[in-house]
């Protein structure tokens, strides 16, 4: 099949794959549309790549789930997850931005997109809500974890705990309790 002729289809079965041509090209194809976001909302090109290369590796790691099944375009997914990122970051910087300038020109909803994107949106929120539920130090640990990419060495010296056994078992501890949280809010 030639390159150009690639349906999105065909660049999900790639990422699957591994392939390095379907990596490249959807990473640089969506690239303009985050950038364009988050410069409208009080952010720095740097900003963008960090918040994109986040949101990638989500899509990415979410494709190679055996249990994802992708219900919206790429460009929609990376967006809303891109968005929700940012709007994250604004909230942690205290940076209030009274508008959201969405950048609707790269986005074409059809309704299943849009009901999917609010679905996602409402589990966004519950997540946030349990989180703000889960307490300390199983916040931090978390967030080190999976949002700030610490290694588990690194958060046992952050943390003060003994060894690295010690912080893993802190850390499944943490996740299975945020897990209950989020699927007694998720009904």
């Amino acid at each position: 099949m030639h390159k150009s002729k690639k349906t999105e289809k065909d660049f999900i079965v790639g990422l699957k794959k591994n392939d390095n041509f379907s990596l490249r090209f959807l990473y640089k194809l969506h690239f303009p549309m985050i950038l364009n976001f988050v410069l409208s909302n009080n952010g720095s090109e740097q900003e963008a790549k960090d918040v994109y290369q986040e949101a990638f590796i989500v899509f990415y790691n979410n494709i190679h789930n055996t249990k994802f099944k992708l219900e919206c375009k790429i460009k929609t997914y990376i967006y809303s997850v891109s968005r929700r990122l940012w709007l994250n970051e604004l909230k942690f910087k205290k940076k209030t931005v009274s508008n959201i300038n969405d950048v609707e020109e790269f986005l074409i909803f059809n309704k299943e997109d849009e009901d999917k994107l609010q679905e996602d949106e409402k589990k966004f929120e519950i997540i946030d809500d349990s989180f703000k539920k889960l307490g300390e130090p199983c916040t931090t640990i978390l967030k080190d974890f999976y949002i700030h990419s610490l290694s588990i060495p690194e958060i046992v010296e952050k943390m003060g705990y003994t060894n690295t056994d010690n912080a893993k078992n802190q850390k499944y501890k943490c996740l299975k309790r945020l897990k209950k949280i989020f699927f007694s809010n998720y009904k």
